[in-house]
């Protein structure tokens, strides 16, 4: 039986011969083991009762600590099915493997009896963070689309959903303390039509929606059955239109300005005074008891400083504090939020603009988009990374020929483009190599209206990132990946995702 898994395993060795499960297949799966028989009963529809014995057992599912918290290791003979992992997510992505040993269109309605092909597997990630970002603040994604969104992570073994939840355009969680800023903030009158570097038309059509604390703690609870966990981003202080709509004071000027019906960056962002650390603590604070990630994104990104420099309470905010310009008070207001983060025992994460103006506290995560550099510099001191970079992961970008694809924000990254990331640089030394703790596609929304817009735009390139997030090293040259492919499409469109057809 040929074997074709996406992402590659570290090691594979394909033997002789095949294993048949039926109806009288039996498990074994002793204490931390047993939720992941629930998994294969359900991947491959057989009741597979507990064996009397281990031994005995068709299926052996055990929990070894000796081995990395995500590594397993698979091996299938004519006599059996055995599972071993460090932990029950390396058990699960086992099954992620073994869900993709079955024909395509058993990945939805599985029909025993089951052929398993004889191997041997050994595999573990290279990278700790294996994500995508959805942005749900330009378009919002309703819940379903977000499960189905996650389920196609956990296929690929995408650790991580990190999801944008506000912007210039819309403001998507809600705050219990702050209500006005879904009531308010949800909603925009319209939204351009074409590009929005070009246009000046608009569709007349209001567009809003926003997630409550319930439906994202059940969203939560659904991503880390499928060991995918939920990263919260709350944009700080740039990107905040939209919760200056529904609170004019937390701009210095005190303007009322609407919610943004166009893409691109607004100049009208937050107060960084007392007043607007009063707003980021009380939204971050209900964030954290909605999400328990150990990390929480701030974004920092693209924030102009025009209005800080216009208003009097800023300079002297600034000449207070002594600070050098007005990146060095976002540097401190950063600072404040790290403090405030920590507290909680989290960490914070930001874009790689939160180097400009100073020192970070060691703790903090940079994500690097514009390009490796700053990556380079933040591992350099000593800083964890996320490498995000424009050059190789924002799957906003096209994809092929501009007259052969959907309206987008312009750029390329093709497939073989995003395969060929190389997240570690080669000039830092080992320590710092270190600090890469993963890598993470974009999708940003600006011109993805819908859930299948998204797909189309994530697949196959997210595909070809989560190979680089967890075989990294020891992957294939690109053809080989693509040569995969062909039949992992076919995955997908047994699981109704939108894929982008291959070339």
């Amino acid at each position: 039986m040929p074997v074709s898994l996406v992402p590659a395993p570290r090691s594979l060795e394909v033997g002789d011969g095949q294993l048949t499960l039926d109806v009288q297949a039996t498990v074994s799966a002793p204490g931390a083991a047993a939720g992941s028989a629930d998994t294969l009963r359900s991947a491959f529809g057989l009741p597979l009762p507990a064996a009397e014995s281990g031994t005995d057992a068709t299926v052996r599912l055990t929990v070894d600590e000796a081995l990395g918290e995500e590594a397993y290791r698979l091996r299938i003979a004519a006599d059996g099915l055995t599972l071993t992992a460090g932990s029950a997510a390396g058990l699960f992505y086992g099954t992620q493997t073994l869900r993709q040993l079955l024909p395509a269109e058993q990945l939805t309605t599985p029909t025993p009896p089951i052929t398993l092909p004889a191997l041997t597997i050994e595999d573990e990630p290279a990278f700790g963070w294996r994500g995508a970002m959805v942005d749900t603040g330009r378009h919002f994604i309703p819940l379903p689309d977000l499960r189905r969104f996650i389920d196609s992570l956990a296929l690929h073994k995408l650790n991580t959903l990190h999801l944008h939840l506000s912007e210039d355009q819309g403001w998507r969680f809600e705050v219990k303390k702050w209500p006005k800023l879904t009531r308010v903030g949800s909603q925009r009158a319209e939204t351009v039509v074409g590009h929005a570097r070009t246009s000046k038309e608009y569709d007349g059509t209001p567009h809003g929606g926003f997630y409550s604390q319930d439906e994202l703690r059940e969203l939560v609870d659904y991503a880390a059955a499928r060991f995918v966990r939920i990263v919260p981003e709350i944009d700080l202080p740039g990107h905040t239109q939209a919760a200056r709509a529904a609170y004019p004071e937390l701009g210095y000027d005190g303007a009322q300005h609407d919610v943004m019906t166009t893409w691109g960056i607004s100049k009208h962002v937050m107060r960084v005074d007392e007043p607007g650390l009063a707003f980021a603590r009380d939204v971050l604070a209900e964030l954290m008891d909605v999400f328990p990630s150990p990390f929480v994104h701030i974004g920092g990104d693209e924030c102009p400083k025009d209005e800080w420099e216009a208003s009097e309470i800023a300079r002297s905010q600034l000449a207070e504090l002594g600070l050098s310009d007005m990146n060095a008070l976002q540097s401190w207001f950063t600072g404040q939020l790290t403090e405030f983060i920590e507290g909680h025992g989290r960490r914070l994460v930001g874009w790689d603009e939160i180097l400009e103006g100073g020192d970070l506290p060691p703790k903090v995560v940079v994500m690097s988009w514009r390009g490796m550099k700053p990556g380079i510099e933040a591992a350099k001191a000593g800083l964890d990374v996320v490498m995000a970079s424009n050059s190789h992961t924002y799957f906003d970008y096209l994809q092929g020929d501009p007259a052969d694809e959907p309206l987008g924000i312009g750029g390329d990254i093709r497939l073989d483009q995003a395969y060929a990331f190389e997240p570690v640089p080669a000039e830092l030394t080992d320590e710092q190599a270190g600090h890469i703790i993963g890598v993470q596609g974009q999708l940003w929304t600006e011109y993805m209206p819908d859930a299948r817009h998204l797909e189309y735009m994530s697949y196959p390139r997210l595909a070809a990132l989560a190979e680089v997030g967890w075989t990294y090293r020891d992957r294939g040259d690109f053809a080989d990946f693509r040569s995969r492919l062909d039949t992992h499409v076919e995955r997908l469109r047994a699981l109704g995702v939108n894929f982008r057809p291959l070339d």
